[in-house]
């Protein structure tokens, strides 16, 4: 039996979930309050804990959403699934961001595109197929009205993250869904965790960084008027 913890914040979800073999048993998120991640995240730890009744000791291990997404969701998320990996002598699981985005939709024929909003007009971007195997590689994917077209052409395409709104200026295809309102959620790593978990596929707590993609670039502050 695996009893994983799951944290995903490479967006604006803070979400924590509870898996037991593969299958959600407590989840915790809130999307709606921006990056509420430093304030939020150890509390919904606690209270997953607490809904499923598990004490973190019996834990068999810490599974976190890589990236990319957000620079400082992302460092948040990665370093609270170190510090309890490592507090706990448990093993350090990671999943791509992108790929626990597409596990969000199920679909007989046809590509899933999962993306991320980055700047300007520019997302984080990922192919998979029906199966959820990934097609193509996770690429800063400008948008414009060639992005996907050879995906568009051979079939339909599922849009699907909080990159829809921009997509859906460029992008005016018949074989284009948009899938709107989805964000990553840690409801869907279990499954994907859960066959990790079984070979031992883990990250070594000391060395593991998020997958960021692109290099951090702070904004200058607005000037006070």
């Amino acid at each position: 039996m695996a009893l994983l913890l799951h944290i995903e914040s490479a967006t604006t979800n803070c979400s924590v979930a509870l898996s037991k073999n593969g299958k959600t048993i407590a989840l915790k998120e809130d999307a709606r309050n921006g990056y509420s991640h430093a304030e939020k995240l150890h509390v919904y730890i606690n209270e997953v804990l607490e809904q499923a009744n598990i004490n973190r000791e019996h834990l068999d291990g810490i599974v976190v959403s890589k990236g990319p997404g957000s620079y400082t969701g992302l460092r948040i998320g990665v370093s609270a699934a170190k510090g309890l990996a490592y507090a706990l002598e448990k093993p350090l699981l990671s999943i791509p961001t992108l790929e626990v985005l597409a596990q969000q939709v199920a679909i007989e024929e046809g590509v899933i595109v999962a993306l991320l909003d980055a700047r300007r007009m520019e997302v984080y971007a990922a192919v998979f197929d029906k199966n959820y195997n990934q097609i193509r590689s996770t690429e800063a994917q400008i948008l414009d009205e060639t992005a996907f077209r050879d995906y568009l052409k051979n079939g339909k395409v599922y849009f699907i993250g909080n990159g829809v709104e921009k997509t859906k200026t460029v992008i005016a295809h018949p074989n284009a869904v948009f899938i709107e309102d989805k964000l990553p959620s840690a409801n869907n790593m279990g499954g994907i965790a859960n066959e990790k978990y079984k070979k031992s596929d883990t990250e070594d707590v000391a060395y593991f960084e998020p997958f960021y993609l692109k290099d951090f670039v702070a904004l200058k502050p607005k000037p006070k008027i």
